[in-house]
């Protein structure tokens, strides 16, 4: 999903490469700033309860902050309602509304994809990849939580759809 808060379109796998909103660089007051890394213990059993609530409490967080974002811009567009009487005003107050709306757009699609890891959880496969069902591990969780694949498989899906564009 290379796209959550950047201009470049989704992929296909639905994990984000490059400029995605992510906890640490989601824009605005992070409530990631006290982030504290997990540090399992040599013989922690992999994405166990404790592990799980920490991902958990990431991803709420992290949607709880983009839900705020987005209220704050339907605010902003109920009591922008003035009419530019400049053409010039008009114009960029229109583009900058549309540059608006498309990044809330994809902070609407990165709530859905936080959704659906929050479900993963749930149903007991978070953290493992969804092509080869290896460990994902903590370190990419941390930096991508909603992850899906390992960086071995997720390196093969980009090799293959960079070869597929030319």
């Amino acid at each position: 999903m290379t796209n959550e808060a950047s201009e470049a379109p989704l992929d296909t796998a639905g994990d984000s490469v490059v400029g995605q909103a992510t906890p640490s660089n989601a824009g605005g007051p992070s409530p990631f700033r006290n982030f504290v890394p997990y540090s399992p213990s040599p013989d922690e059993e992999y994405m166990n309860p404790d592990q799980v609530a920490h991902f958990r409490t990431i991803l709420n967080e992290w949607r709880h902050d983009l839900m705020e974002q987005v209220d704050r811009t339907v605010n902003q567009l109920q009591d922008e309602a003035s009419n530019f009487p400049d053409e010039l005003d008009r114009a960029t107050r229109e583009e900058e509304l549309g540059i608006e709306l498309r990044t809330r757009d994809r902070e609407r699609r990165l709530i859905r994809k936080i959704n659906q890891t929050l479900d993963r959880m749930d149903r007991n496969d978070y953290g493992y990849c969804d092509t080869c069902g290896v460990e994902i591990g903590l370190r990419r969780l941390e930096a991508r939580p909603t992850a899906t694949q390992c960086v071995d498989c997720k390196s093969l899906d980009e090799l293959r759809e960079k070869q597929l564009r030319g």
